[in-house]
């Protein structure tokens, strides 16, 4: 009995040292790292990837996400360590972290979003967005895409956007009209990296806008005045320029060629430099065209340049120059031809901006920017032949916001001057946003600007809208998400329907601004764990005080009758925008987009064309189009098939020939990128692959079946 007694210690004593002890001691040695992620309004970060690399061993790395609260818990092992924050929407975040057995550390992190990312929207809110927040439809076209489609033309990677239509006249340097959900080509405003490239009253030519140096392109659909003024009466298209972003530089050259006599060649390098990145870039396109007086050359430079003095303190410089010249014949098809009509167009444009903090909560932005267009047209031998336009915008923004728990309050202000063809505008604005979460489900947004335009005075314009997560979930039934939006928009006069100094054909200086109001409601839905997107949109736009030309008697003094301008149409356009995208498989994804647009002219009592006559659907846009495109990946080799359908068009020949309607067409194109070895791929663009005989204006022909091969080498970088 008294061994037992004495036997059970001596056990237990041995147990607690070779097991119990090593355990406990074991449990003790760790530490932990824990925190919240919030956005730039406080709004809780959730699925952002926390990952924790140790500094002293090669053990492996440690990884966690952020919840609902946007709150993360690491427990590690005493040591050193570096802490990484990625999440697709943000700018990744990194820091070096030394623990001791037992310790906690506590890091919160104000994530900032990454505006290049495809999932943050930069041009529908004042403040940069996720684009699950956004109340407006987005669509984004990435840098991948952009690379692997190989147009050279901006026009060409729009024309595949769901709501959007095009007139060309002519295949290459025609005049290029951009229409957007039923509105007129001059409703939609154009920037380059905050810069708006639209000539007073919003005309803006796309034939010679190549994509040299960009990397990302936004559509905002809806009346977007309250934020950006004149001009944005259905929408706004943005397009952002590279940026350097690798601390060993990156240099890309690419040339091709192909059938029309047709030469491609741009280069770019980029990279940082301590504080300071950079992105220069250029490129050059000639062809001869598919018929005489055809030809199109336009040569592109870009730079963007910034400075971060720290975090939140940065400048940047963004300068974008393009100089084209290209062959009018006119309308071959009706065999009308001219076979010395040309013009040069040469554009402008550049931004200054100034980014910086003051305190936790206010951010600012002071900006400066200019564009200038210049056109010179031939249309018949001799001085009196010759056309010349210019016109210049130069202004400056001055943007404030407060971000408070789960929102933000922008103010602003904008001065800006228009000048051309000796005349003179200056204008003035300031605008109000607040954007608030009311819960993790719900955001509304709601803003309204003043603007005094020297032609027609002052106008307010609003407009609200919200996001709401009616749903979240996974597996075959996912999230789903409604949106909403409303709001009013205002088109200055043109130069000409202002000051126009003809003396049969005088200006009118007393024209009110053309309005719109535009409404959207729309729908997506997440299927099969997130594998397939479906979305769609219901939009119902009118278009108010639209300008028109009222002629008059021919005179004595005016053989060619007399008139002017007055605010006299009325027109509207409703429908839907659908899209789908499907990743069938890991290397396959298939997206599309199908347009509804039914559009009509509800009033124009100077209508001098039986095309424009009410009743009618509005000129260059098709009730029905689509597009579809397979976009496969393998083994580094990518292959994108595109195909498009733009159904029958309200035109007209314009000569009283009695056309008025442009038919239907189907198109194929396919653009596919083969690696080699030490940087080199070989790339491939067939245009029109069925050599479909069309015309996307009367009298025009789009260009037939053509192709350019070539290469294009890709050195340094961190890929």
């Amino acid at each position: 009995m008294r061994l037992r007694n004495l036997l059970y210690p001596v056990l237990g004593s041995l147990f607690a040292t070779f097991f119990v002890l090593p355990a406990a001691t074991h449990a003790q040695a760790t530490a932990t790292i824990r925190g919240t992620l919030t956005d730039p309004s406080g709004a809780a970060v959730t699925e952002a990837t926390i990952a924790a690399q140790s500094l002293d061993s090669s053990a492996p790395i440690i990884k966690t996400r952020s919840g609902p609260d946007g709150s993360f818990l690491l427990t590690l092992v005493p040591g050193r360590y570096r802490i990484s924050i990625h999440h697709r929407s943000f700018t990744p975040v990194e820091r070096d972290i030394a623990l001791v057995d037992a310790e906690t550390k506590t890091w919160d992190v104000r994530l900032t979003l990454e505006r290049m990312s495809s999932t943050v929207v930069v041009t529908d809110t004042a403040q940069a967005t996720t684009a699950e927040t956004a109340p407006n439809l987005v669509d984004v076209i990435t840098k991948q895409e952009i690379d692997e489609r190989q147009e050279i033309l901006l026009s060409g990677l729009l024309a595949s956007e769901q709501g959007t239509s095009f007139s060309r006249l002519g295949p290459g340097g025609g005049v290029t009209s951009f229409f957007l959900d039923g509105g007129n080509s001059n409703y939609t405003k154009f920037l380059v990296d905050g810069t708006p490239v639209n000539e007073p009253g919003g005309d803006i030519d796309l034939s010679s806008f190549t994509i040299e140096n960009v990397d990302k392109i936004e559509i905002v659909h809806g009346a977007t005045s309250a934020l950006y003024g004149s001009d944005a009466m259905d929408g706004v298209v943005q397009i952002f320029t590279h940026r350097g972003a690798t601390s060993t530089p990156q240099l890309t050259l690419d040339g091709d060629g192909g059938t029309f006599g047709t030469g491609h060649g741009g280069g770019q390098l980029s990279g940082l430099l301590g504080a300071f990145d950079y992105s220069v870039g250029g490129g050059y396109v000639a062809s001869n065209g598919q018929g005489p007086d055809d030809f199109f050359r336009d040569a592109t430079q870009s730079g963007n340049f910034g400075w971060k003095f720290t975090d939140h303190d940065s400048l940047r410089l963004s300068i974008r120059n393009s100089a084209s010249d290209a062959g009018q014949p006119g309308q071959t098809l009706l065999g009308f031809t001219n076979p010395i009509q040309s013009s040069a167009l040469h554009d402008f444009s550049s931004n200054a901006n100034w980014s910086f903090d003051t305190g936790e909560h206010w951010h600012t932005q002071l900006t400066g920017y200019e564009s200038r267009f210049h056109l010179f047209g031939v249309f018949a031998p001799g001085q009196f032949g010759n056309f010349v336009d210019n016109f210049n915008r130069a202004g400056f923004d001055g943007q404030a916001t407060y971000s408070f728990h789960n929102g933000a309050f922008t103010a602003g202000y904008m001065s800006e001057v228009e000048t051309g063809s000796q005349n003179h505008r200056d204008n003035q604005a300031g605008y109000a946003e607040v954007r608030y979460q009311f819960s993790r489900r719900f955001t509304a947004t709601a803003g309204a600007r003043g603007e005094d335009n020297a032609s027609f005075g002052t106008r307010v314009v609003p407009r609200v809208g919200g996001s709401y997560a009616l749903r979240y979930g996974s597996g075959f039934w996912g999230a789903t998400r409604l949106r909403a939006s409303y709001g009013l928009g205002i088109k200055e006069p043109n130069f000409s329907q202002s000051f126009s100094n003809d003396p049969c054909f005088p200006g009118n200086p007393n024209l009110r601004p053309e309005r719109s109001a535009t409404f959207d409601a729309g729908v997506e839905q997440l299927l099969a764990s997130d594998r397939v997107r479906l979305s769609v949109t219901y939009f119902h736009n009118e278009f108010y005080d639209i300008v028109s030309f009222q002629g008059g008697d021919v005179t004595f003094a005016c053989e060619f009758g007399t008139g002017t301008y007055f605010n006299t149409d009325k027109a509207r356009a409703f429908g839907s925008n659908s899209s789908i995208e499907i990743k069938a498989a890991r290397w396959l994804n298939v997206s599309g987009n199908y347009t509804y647009d039914d559009s009509k002219v509800l009033k124009s009592p100077n209508a001098f064309d039986p095309a424009l006559v009410p009743g009618n659907r509005l000129l260059k846009r098709p009730l029905n189009s689509g597009n579809l495109i397979f976009s496969a990946h393998k083994r580094g080799v990518s292959v994108n098939l595109i195909g498009s359908y733009v159904g029958r068009r309200t035109d007209s020949d314009f000569d009283g020939l009695g056309i008025t309607s442009d038919p239907g067409y189907f198109r194929l194109d396919l653009a596919t990128i083969v690696p080699l070895r030490y940087g080199l791929s070989a790339t491939a663009h067939f245009g029109n692959l069925l050599d479909r005989h069309y015309q996307e204006a009367v009298g025009y022909p789009a260009l037939g079946y053509n192709y350019r091969l070539g290469l294009k080498y890709v050195w340094g970088g961190e890929r």
